[in-house]
């Protein structure tokens, strides 16, 4: 069974991500003192005394509202809300009880959840202030103070929440998911590729660039496996992010980078190549990540018989520094070839995690060594006496020699091209160390 699940629910500014960055005990979830940061579902893994749960943290519910990102937001909360097991409802005991909280405190009733209630930014120690006492009046229960930013309360809330849970079970194992990032500039459709392949509405969608702030997860189980998807904010240059908010989201999308096994390169099919999609492919480059190029959009692209071959030579020539990385023209409006990319990720995946018997690899490198020999320099040629592979994620190479610097970046690359020629490695990138015999 799967881990059971909290949502953090409130309306904005109210302190819900700091609340939620303290129980899942890292800066998941971007804060700022601007309302309205948090947009989408953020999901989090969290544990107290011993019981593992799910943590959602949710944008600020506007109850009445027509603007369309608060709406959006609104509906992400109420998504969250159907899929939690218990609601902790969060207020701000120095604006006291406002409509807006008399509002959702309605809707919450609505859904027939368990609900507790958390009255946040009690940040002194000893007793409550009186203005605690006016929470009563919601009608939910016995509120509990809590103070996000320095932990008190804390437990006692997640406490109140477990009495509304039965934990026989409820175990999940995680280590045969696969974490898949996808990574991209604003507005080439990340968000709609994620909220297709989920089903539902998982991200929020907008022709305004930068609507998603911050690194959402959604987990998806089908015939091919289990998969985490992450869909992160859209990474434009350096001179073109100015808002402080934004910049948080950039660094989310690096970080989500960091956690994944496959990077999913999304392209605007419309725009084409542009040299800001060469640059968010560098980032998953320098992180070793299996790789894969996905042309969206595919769906409204003036085509023929040719445009997909010419495309690709294109996109071969742009992208020439990871030239393993395979390339699929996908629709994820219409889920076009979206069958083909799970393919595509569980075959990069197991390229990128693949194990080679130093036998077999020294096979490779008599056969290398035969067919062109080592370089040479002032009357002293290269010896590679043997080679190792050390590690995967990516795949990395140990070469032992006589000398260092005789082992030419070419002479590396022909190496590499004899080995992914004999075991494929395609769609991850290869490292090589390399070693003079006696080195540590």
């Amino acid at each position: 069974m799967a881990k059971p699940i909290i949502a953090v629910v409130g309306r904005p500014n109210v302190g819900k991500s700091t609340l939620f960055n303290r129980l899942v005990g890292s800066r998941v979830s971007i804060v700022d003192d601007t309302p309205g940061v948090t947009r989408d579902r953020i999901y989090g893994d969290a544990e107290w005394l011993g019981k593992k749960f799910t943590l959602i943290d949710t944008g600020g519910i506007e109850p009445k509202t027509n603007d369309f990102i608060l709406k959006s937001m609104r509906n992400q909360a109420k998504l969250a809300i159907e899929m939690a097991d218990v609601i902790i409802f969060v207020t701000d005991i120095k604006s006291g009880v406002t409509a807006a909280d008399s509002d959702v405190a309605a809707m919450l009733q609505k859904s027939g959840k368990p609900i507790v209630l958390c009255v946040n930014k009690c940040d002194g120690i000893g007793k409550v202030p009186l203005e605690f006492y006016e929470f009563y009046n919601l009608g939910i229960g016995e509120p509990i103070a809590v103070s996000s930013v320095h932990g008190h309360g804390t437990g006692d809330l997640l406490d109140a929440a477990f009495e509304h849970i039965n934990f026989t079970d409820n175990t999940e194992d995680d280590e045969d998911i696969i974490n898949v990032s996808i990574i991209g500039k604003p507005n080439a459709g990340k968000s709609s590729l994620v909220n297709y392949l989920a089903g539902e509405e998982r991200s929020i969608v907008s022709d305004v660039a930068g609507t998603t702030r911050d690194a959402i997860d959604t987990i998806i189980e089908n015939k091919h496996g289990r998969f985490n998807f992450i869909d992160t904010a859209g990474l434009r240059r350096k001179s073109k992010v100015e808002d402080i908010i934004e910049k948080y989201s950039v660094l989310r999308a690096k970080m989500a980078i960091e956690r994944s096994d496959v990077c999913v390169i999304m392209l605007d099919g419309v725009d084409g190549f542009t040299e800001q999609d060469s640059k968010v492919a560098g980032l998953a480059l320098e992180q070793g990540k299996a790789c894969i190029i996905a042309v969206n959009k595919w769906d409204i692209v003036e085509k023929d018989g040719f445009t997909m071959d010419i495309y690709r030579k294109n996109l071969m020539k742009d992208f020439s520094f990871m030239s393993y990385a395979p390339i699929i023209f996908i629709s994820a409006k219409t889920g076009q070839r979206i069958e083909r990319l799970f393919e595509l990720i569980k075959y990069v995946h197991s390229q990128n995690t693949m194990r080679i018997s130093t036998g077999m690899l020294n096979d490779v490198l008599a056969d290398a060594t035969t067919r062109v020999q080592p370089p040479s320099d002032k009357g002293k040629r290269l010896k590679i006496f043997y080679i190792t592979q050390a590690s995967t994620k990516p795949p990395t190479f140990v070469c032992f020699c006589n000398k260092a610097e005789l082992f030419h970046f070419s002479y590396q690359r022909y190496l590499e091209n004899q080995i992914r020629s004999t075991f494929g490695l395609e769609g991850t990138p290869v490292r090589f160390v390399i070693r003079e015999r006696g080195d540590k």
